[in-house]
């Protein structure tokens, strides 16, 4: 990269605006940067830096996001500040801008308000001249980190070298050489991989602690599950961690296993012979119990057939009427179908006579046949009216359809009037749109020319109350200037008059100081007569000297208000100039004027779109009523021809309803009254028929009554009929009956049992002991098997708990594997394994094997500085406890043999291995960057400490960097290197700011 040229206005210590050209310096290689201290040497390399990166080196970092920092404190109060870079990087000439944050008065009322930074880059081709590239800030700030591929802090290490910081660095522990490295190698990626090591080393610890807690809950949950005696004490288990644990739980886990299964033996032959004792005694109660039961059946049997035999005349009546009801039975159809038949023949005369009160005179006395085909005769006619129905219903229809025809036509009247009444307006409302078109275009052209009246009254206005301003300023600069003079005169007569009247009584001033036998500091005479006396007006030195001190502070004070005073006269002669002839409340009047019509142009200016839309809107308005209008003539027709067809199909329909309705309001009351005659006549046909039926059924009954008695042995059919029982009763002496019949079988057979025979003739049973020594029994039982049943229960337990215990130590194995390897590593990284002999950090070794590079790359320099006496050299020795190891540093002096420590040096030495390791560590940092050549470093200050000889070297290694086509700027206040440097750059400072003049072309 190459600097051509840096333009500065109100930047720093520069009131108004400086340019450095690079490219005259540059054809001399090497130049010098001078100034009085405080005169602006470094703004100069600042605002390199800012204009690149946006902000200041050093301990000025940070101050270019609050732009009134870096704006200088002489500057103009309406001058912007501003820095300007021309130089070329990567093959492109290129020229950037950067205007801070910008505080101005307002240019309406009173006030301040802040500009927002600007930030412009531009591109030099040589066909098409400066082109602009973009002015956001962003995107300017990463192109120029692309070009140059340094970060800020890499740029003022590598470009502006600060040899006090390098100082510094030699001597400093490794901690701040760190922070320096740090910032220049982005060894950040080695940082996260030291943390992310440690995070996987805590998160595999996490885990191993995790998987060892499950463990020693695993191990209580056997252990709660084994149950042991109480008289036994359990094994504390290895706390989590330890490498003993899982062979601990699985071998208590075993053991618990084998007791467990003990434990379920033992329970297995306890409750077995608990089940045979209580299968024993269970047999031995159901014996007797069976005995007892067997004696009671006996009693039981003896006891109903005694009452059996009691019952026995009641059982033979119940079996006489249940004969004569069974027989009765038989006869039992004929009966129900004669009362069937009688009650059917009532119920048909009863319907007969209900049925011919309803009828018409005409059909009172018609047989079957007559009404049935008086039935059919209006069944026939009904069927007729079903056309004359449809038409009837067709004419509702028609009615509704005409009513929507007519509720359309009104609608379209109504919005075709709406349209009609709109598009009369039509032509009169675009005119007024089209007006308020022109007129706001108009109101445009006249803003745009208002705005260029306006702008050179708006100048002429603020230097005219500028000029009020100065003027009053300038009146009392005068009486200030005045005051001052008089001041000064004063003061000088009282210098004058004191240092009279102490020349008038210099020999009283004299004598005091003769002593006797002394010379005469006048006239040598060693005796001394008639020494002079003091006079009254005798002024001492003192008392001159503060009389001309006062003086001369008051003609510093009159030059000063001089100055001031003519400052401002050329300030107010400058403001009288740009405001013109015209006076101040004309120039106020005109630019009131203009601004009130620039206001009214503006307003009505900013009504264009709107006029514009507006306009674009009633023309979409007019196409679509229209329209709207065409389509409404179009229906209007159409429905025309639909209302005469309706009217047609209306009148036919109409008629052929009339003639079908008869007397009847219309077809459908004609239609029911006819379906309810057919149905009555239709009822009262069939009613005569079942009449005539039901009298042959009825006869045929009575025929069929009297054979059936006779057959069942009964004299007539009313014996039949009183022999007849209800079922209830029926089903209640078949109950008595068969009751009895079975009781007497079953008594018999009981009597007639073998066992119950044997059992009657053996001791009365006692079932009561034999119970109590089976539930005993069972109670055993009951205990064995519960016994059983947990011993198996927790044999299964401790088998499934085994079996995870056992997976949970199989998943153990290689997570103990996978943090022994990530603690390694982990330790490994961050210096605290034992097989990191230096106790060195992973960004440690990276940071030292930058600073070994750098030690090599300095050591080319300075061995020709210090005529081959030192080498620079890395030390990666282990540090003191508490500090970074790897990043030691020393010095070689080949007088000696010995390695030196760097804080040996004297201080002309430490300025030249300082500067050696300044310009290795812009190699280093430049090639890790990507190599971009700079061709342009700054070296600053330290040049005072060196000897005449050691000068001479290093300048020869900066005469080395000059012939490698580099330019080469020194920022010194050594007056030595004047002589040497013809090319120099001074910065002179005054009241009103800095200014750069240029020596020695």
């Amino acid at each position: 990269m190459r600097l051509h040229r840096l333009t500065v206005t109100a930047f720093g210590p520069f009131a108004g605006t400086q340019t450095v050209d690079f490219d005259r310096l540059a054809e001399a290689g090497l130049f010098l940067l001078h100034g009085a201290t405080g005169a602006g040497k470094t703004s100069l390399l600042d605002a390199v830096c800012y204009a690149l990166y946006g902000v200041v080196p050093g301990h000025r970092q940070g101050v270019s996001a609050q732009g009134e920092k870096l704006r200088s404190d002489h500057a103009a109060p309406g001058t912007r500040t501003s820095v300007t870079l021309d130089f070329t990087v990567s093959g492109r000439r290129l020229e950037i801008t950067r205007q801070p944050p910008f505080v101005r008065a307002k240019k309406r009322g009173t006030g301040t308000t802040t500009e927002k930074a600007l930030t412009t880059l531009r591109a030099h081709d040589p066909a098409r001249g400066w082109t602009g590239l973009s002015r956001t800030h962003q995107e300017i700030g990463e192109e120029i980190r692309q070009l140059l591929g340094l970060s800020s802090e890499q740029f003022c290490q590598v470009v502006l070298l600060p040899q006090g910081q390098f100082a510094r660095f030699l001597g400093a522990d490794t901690a701040d050489r760190a922070l320096l490295l740090r910032q220049l190698f982005d060894t950040r990626r080695f940082f996260e991989i030291e943390t992310h090591l440690r995070e996987r080393k805590a998160e595999t610890d996490e885990a191993v602690r995790h998987a060892d807690s499950d463990l020693l809950a695993l191990h209580h949950r056997i252990a709660q599950a084994a149950a042991p005696p109480r008289d036994e004490a359990p094994d504390q288990p290895p706390a989590a961690g330890d490498p003993a644990l899982p062979e601990f739980v699985l071998t208590h886990a075993a053991l618990a296993r084998a007791h467990a299964r003990e434990l379920l033996d033992i329970a297995r032959l306890r409750h077995r012979g608990a089940e045979a004792a209580h299968h024993a005694a269970s047999a031995a109660h159901d014996r007797v119990r069976e005995l007892a039961a067997l004696q009671r059946r006996y009693a039981e049997a003896r006891a109903r057939a005694d009452a059996l035999a009691a019952r026995e005349p009641a059982h033979r009546a119940d079996l006489d009427r249940l004969d004569a009801a069974r027989r009765a039975g038989t006869v039992a159809p004929a009966l129900d179908l004669r009362a069937a038949a009688a009650t059917a023949h009532a119920e048909a005369l009863a319907a007969e006579r209900r049925l011919r009160a309803t009828l018409p005179p005409e059909h009172a006395e018609a047989d079957a046949a007559g009404l049935a085909e008086a039935a059919r005769r209006q069944d026939e006619t009904r069927g007729a009216l079903a056309s004359a129905r449809r038409a009837e219903e067709r004419l509702r229809e028609l009615v509704r359809e005409r009513d929507a025809v007519d509720r359309e036509d009104r609608a379209d009247a109504q919005a075709r009037a709406e349209d009609e009444q709109w598009l009369d307006t039509w032509p009169g409302r675009r005119a007024e749109l089209r007006a308020r078109v022109a007129g706001a275009r108009d109101a445009a052209t006249r803003a745009a020319e208002l705005t260029g009246r306006a702008e050179p009254v708006a100048r002429r206005l603020a230097a005219a109350r500028r000029y009020g301003e100065l003027a009053a300023e300038h009146a009392r600069a005068e009486a200030a200037e005045a005051e001052a003079r008089a001041r000064r005169d004063a003061c000088r007569a009282a210098w004058l008059d004191a240092r009279e009247a102490r020349l008038d009584g210099i020999a009283a001033e004299l004598a005091v100081q003769l002593t006797p036998g002394a010379p005469c500091a006048v006239c040598g005479a060693t005796e001394h007569p008639a020494p002079a006396g003091r006079a009254a007006r005798h002024t001492d030195r003192a008392a001159e000297d503060a009389a001309e001190t006062a003086y001369r502070r008051a003609e510093t004070a009159a030059s000063e208000a001089t100055a001031h005073a003519r400052t401002l006269a050329a300030q107010r002669d400058a403001a009288a100039e740009a405001a013109g002839d015209t006076p101040l409340a004309a120039l106020t009047a005109e630019k009131s004027a203009l601004d009130r019509d620039l206001a009214a142009a503006h307003a009505e200016a900013a009504r264009l779109t709107e006029a514009l839309h507006a306009e674009e809107r009633a023309e979409r308005e007019h196409t679509r009523r229209a329209a709207a209008r065409e389509a409404a003539v179009t229906r209007a027709a159409a429905r025309t021809s639909a209302r005469e067809a309706l009217d047609a199909e209306e009148g036919r329909l109409r008629a052929e309803a009339a003639e079908a309705r008869g007397g009847f309001a219309s077809v459908a009351d004609r239609a029911r009254h006819l379906e309810g005659r057919a149905r009555l006549l239709a009822e009262a046909a069939e009613a005569v028929r079942a009449v005539a039926t039901t009298a042959d059924r009825l006869k045929e009954a009575d025929a069929r009554l009297a054979d059936a008695a006779f057959t069942a042995r009964f004299d007539t059919p009313a014996r039949a009929a009183a022999a007849r029982l209800p079922e209830s009763e029926a089903r209640e002496l078949r109950a008595r009956t068969e009751a009895h019949a079975r009781e007497a079988h079953t008594v018999h057979l009981a009597l007639a049992e073998h066992a119950v025979a044997e059992a009657a003739a053996q001791p009365p049973a006692a079932p009561g002991p034999a119970a109590a020594h089976a539930r005993a029994a069972e109670a055993a039982a009951r205990t064995a098997a519960s016994a059983h049943d947990a011993a198996r229960t927790r044999a299964t337990a401790l088998r499934s708990l085994s079996a995870t215990l056992a997976a949970r130590v199989g998943e153990l194995g290689p997570l103990r594997a996978r943090h022994a390897l990530v603690s390694g590593l982990a330790d490994l990284a961050t210096g605290s394994a034992k097989r990191n002999e230096r106790k060195m950090r992973l960004e440690s070794y990276v940071l030292a094997a930058r600073l070994e590079q750098i030690a090599a790359a300095a050591t080319t320099r300075l061995a020709r500085m210090s005529q081959g006496r030192y080498t620079l050299v890395h030390s990666d020795d282990r540090a003191a406890r508490g500090k970074l190891s790897g990043l030691g540093l020393h010095v070689v002096d080949a007088w000696t043999g010995r390695e030196r420590d760097t804080a040996s040096l004297s201080g002309g030495e430490t300025f030249y291995v300082s500067l050696a390791l300044a310009l290795g560590l812009a190699d280093v940092v430049t090639d890790e960057a990507g190599g971009v050549r700079l061709d342009t470093l700054f070296v600053d200050e330290g040049f005072g400490s060196l000897d005449e000889q050691t000068l001479d070297e290093v300048m020869d290694v900066l005469d080395g960097l000059r012939e490698r086509e580099r330019c080469v700027g020194i920022v010194s206040h050594v007056g030595e290197l004047r002589r040497r440097v013809p090319a120099q750059l001074e910065v002179v400072k005054g009241r009103a700011g800095s200014a750069v003049r240029e020596r020695g072309f």
